[in-house]
């Protein structure tokens, strides 16, 4: 007996595609980036074809999204994909260059919003400031954090929630003590 999925199960295709919608390319903007037909693509994205690693690498790539977020689909017991994240099957997104560790806690990236558990490392920093077309919202759970939001300074800690509204913002947490916050971010960037 051949056990199909729910229709409005979150896949990797939908992940694929909400990444390329929220970036603003088309089905045959990113075909031509790839280098893939777009039928190959269209498939992929309503799981029809699976993707092997060198196009997860390569869609990784297009996409500005590290591989590692294009995994752990299949980690997630069927009856809870697209619903629900343990705490040990969170998808890792991104490397810890800067002493930034950040992990998706949002089931997949077809929702308006994605919400990120993020993990900043003690005096470590943001290398440059960036600039994102979203509405970001955090939570401070525990340490201190030194933001620049446009021309504004603020030290946030344990309680304290910020919005970001595209404006150039930086990072820094020059104390000895991680700081743990939760961001939802619209539409998703990951």
């Amino acid at each position: 007996m051949l056990h199909r999925k729910p229709a409005d199960l979150e896949t990797l295709g939908a992940d694929i595609r909400a990444l390329r919608k929220s970036r603003g390319l088309t089905l045959v903007d990113m075909a031509e980036r790839l280098g893939r037909s777009v039928g190959w693509l269209s498939q992929v994205e309503r799981d029809k074809s699976e993707p092997t690693i060198s196009d997860l690498r390569q869609i990784g790539e297009v996409l500005d999204v590290p591989m590692s977020m294009l995994f752990g689909h299949s980690s997630i017991r069927a009856e809870e994909q697209g619903f629900v994240v343990r705490a040990g099957a969170r998808r890792p997104m991104g490397g810890s260059t800067e002493g930034l560790v950040e992990e998706l806690l949002s089931p997949d990236l077809t929702d308006d919003f994605e919400m990120v558990h993020s993990t900043f490392g003690a005096r470590s920093r943001m290398q440059r400031p960036a600039q994102r077309p979203t509405q970001e919202v955090g939570y401070v759970i525990s340490g201190r954090l030194d933001l620049r939001i446009g021309e504004r300074m603020f030290t946030v800690g344990p309680g304290d929630s910020f919005r970001i509204r595209g404006e150039m913002f930086h990072w820094d947490n020059p104390y000895d003590e991680a700081c743990i916050a939760i961001w939802v971010i619209a539409p998703p960037v990951y």
